[in-house]
């Protein structure tokens, strides 16, 4: 990263990371108007290009759910450099998520723990933000995916209900839809990666996906599954089993740990209670995409997340099994610039291999984890 990596980060660093989000966030929306009309992310002449879902993603590095919460962006993230973006999570009430401070860096180990609480404006008003880019003529360039959680107040028997809401106002706005059950900052909600809540849920959404659709003419939105890192290898299974029998689009593999193995940090910082991401995930996050794969056998869209720092660590992602990678604490130690970077890393990595596409990289033995 060099300059940026050595000059610009430590000075960045010393603001609450909180706050420094939020004042890149602003700067992201600010752009939003001119980015999203005059740049377009990377495709390489194609070959990075992929039809998956009935949707073309320009190239397979995309913005993971949690860093554009509010939708206040969209446009932005296609401009520079990501060929997908997934906003919130949006629950179906808004909410102000947990108290702060609720976010820490961990410098030494390139990662980050979060205890958010899907802090978020609801789905109707976050609906309203992406119509209003759509009439602005500022619809992104990119497929845009909407991360659906369970409102806090509401109870798991309600849960169904609860992102069926969700959906029913955000579908106009969506190309694809994310179900987050896996998030370890709302109480309960790991709770509903079982597969009979699971199972209620996704037919919930089902139903309203298909209805609207109907009425519309149009196409049902893919639906995917976001899973844990620290799940069972046998609720693994189940989970892509159940995804394969519902007909879901695919699986996004993995969300946050909980776990503080080999965590290099002070202890002040590995005790903070939330989700840990970035680069300690990254080989706990490869191999569970590799076992997803091999359960899937091709009937499921892999989106593999978790530790993704360089080309190198994309290319072993998609080598793994995934059709598509996502990035957020990379992004965050990276800074706007780096993501034009990753794909143009990706290519040199195809050119070094002597890959000619992407949807070419040659898959590892499936893994055991």
């Amino acid at each position: 990263m060099g300059y940026y990596d050595e000059a610009v980060l430590p000075l960045l660093f010393r603001i609450d990371p909180e706050r420094m989000h939020g004042v890149a966030m602003r700067g992201f929306a600010l752009a939003a108007p001119l980015a999203g009309r005059v740049a377009r992310p990377p495709r390489a002449g194609g070959r990075l290009s992929q039809t998956l879902m009935g949707l073309d993603f320009p190239n397979p590095i995309g913005l993971a759910a949690g860093y554009d919460k509010r939708a206040l962006a969209a446009p932005t993230w296609p401009a520079i450099g990501f060929g997908f973006a997934e906003v919130g999570t949006i629950t179906a009430l808004a909410q102000p998520g947990n108290p702060r401070p609720r976010l820490f860096r961990l410098p030494a180990d390139h990662a980050l723990i979060n205890r958010m609480g899907f802090n978020n404006d609801g789905a109707a008003r976050t609906a309203e933000r992406l119509l209003r880019w759509q009439r602005h003529g500022l619809r992104p360039r990119a497929p845009l995916g909407v991360n659906l959680g369970k409102s806090k107040v509401t109870p798991a028997d309600d849960a169904p209900r609860d992102y069926a809401a969700s959906l029913e106002q955000l579908w106009p706005v969506s190309d694809y839809v994310v179900v987050n059950v896996s998030s370890p900052n709302t109480p309960g909600l790991r709770d509903l990666q079982a597969i009979g809540p699971l199972g209620r849920i996704l037919d919930a959404l089902q139903e309203v996906n298909e209805r609207i659709a109907a009425a519309r003419g149009d196409l049902a939105r893919p639906v995917l599954v976001k899973i844990a890192p620290d799940l069972a290898r046998e609720d693994v299974d189940a989970a892509v089993d159940l995804a394969c029998a519902r007909g879901i689009a695919g699986v996004i593999v993995a969300n946050t740990t909980l776990a503080r193995d080999g965590l290099a940090s002070p202890p002040q910082l590995t005790g903070e209670q939330g989700g840990l991401s970035g680069a300690p995930l990254r080989r706990r996050c490869t191999d569970l995409v590799a076992r997803v794969a091999a359960r899937a056998r091709g009937r499921l869209v892999i989106v593999g997340v978790g530790g993704i720092f360089s080309a190198d660590d994309a290319w072993d992602t998609l080598a793994a099994g995934a059709d598509l990678v996502q990035v957020y604490t990379g992004f965050v130690y990276g800074g706007p610039l780096w993501v034009r970077r990753l794909s143009a890393g990706l290519v040199e990595r195809m050119d070094r291999e002597g890959v000619r596409h992407v949807r070419d990289i040659p898959r590892l033995p499936a893994a055991t984890a």
